[in-house]
């Protein structure tokens, strides 16, 4: 049986950032490091932490239904204090290395918030070149309400992303794989090629 929403277990490590004296907390993640094709995505957002405005069933966007991701979606974009959404694309990614452009994407949503954070939560353990003091927090995105905020509104961006290429190179299936190597979508590379949203260093096997 599924476990029910517990805001406790989700708030405990902004709760403990507003014990030490932060007010402004951020979340950051990202979407996208394993796909072929297409941008990495990283989303930072800062939500409002009372008990009133909280978006019940934030969690880790991957355990998530896609109607429901985008129903949380719309509703800590419309409730959060500030939040950005960062595209890094294919060509940037091959320039610089996934793991880099994941840090530079998630540098700029940070820096780009209309409101400068006091702190902020990474997920997993990384480190990122900002101003601001940070703590990385292991599964952050199913273990921390703004991580979780942030994981939701950068994967339905990128979902829809893949989609809206889809339409434009129609023949890898990106509406169902969103870029990630099914067999589809290798059967697809097999046969025309590649496209130019590929990811040119993650399909030197092709």
């Amino acid at each position: 049986m599924k476990k029910p929403w517990n805001a406790e277990e989700k708030l405990q490590y902004e709760r403990a950032l507003l014990a030490r004296g932060y007010q402004y907390i951020a979340g950051v993640d990202e979407v996208g490091r394993g796909p072929l094709a297409g941008p990495v995505v990283c989303a930072a957002v800062i939500m409002p932490l009372d008990e009133e405005t909280l978006v019940v069933g934030v969690d880790d966007s991957k355990k998530l239904s896609e109607k429901k991701r985008e129903a949380l979606a719309e509703q800590i974009k419309a409730r959060a204090l500030a939040y950005t959404i960062i595209e890094i694309d294919e060509k940037v990614i091959d320039e610089i290395n996934i793991l880099e452009a994941t840090k530079l994407g998630m540098k700029r949503a940070i820096e780009g918030l209309e409101i400068s954070p006091d702190v902020v939560l990474t997920d997993g353990n990384m480190t990122i070149n900002i101003a601001h003091p940070q703590q990385s927090v292991i599964h952050g995105d199913a273990l921390s309400y703004s991580i979780g905020a942030a994981s939701i509104i950068a994967k339905v961006h990128r979902d829809k992303m893949m989609v809206d290429f889809a339409q434009t190179y129609p023949d890898y299936g990106f509406e169902k794989n969103k870029g990630y190597g099914t067999a589809a979508h290798i059967k697809g590379i097999k046969e025309k090629g590649l496209c130019p949203i590929h990811r040119r260093s993650f399909t030197k096997n092709f």
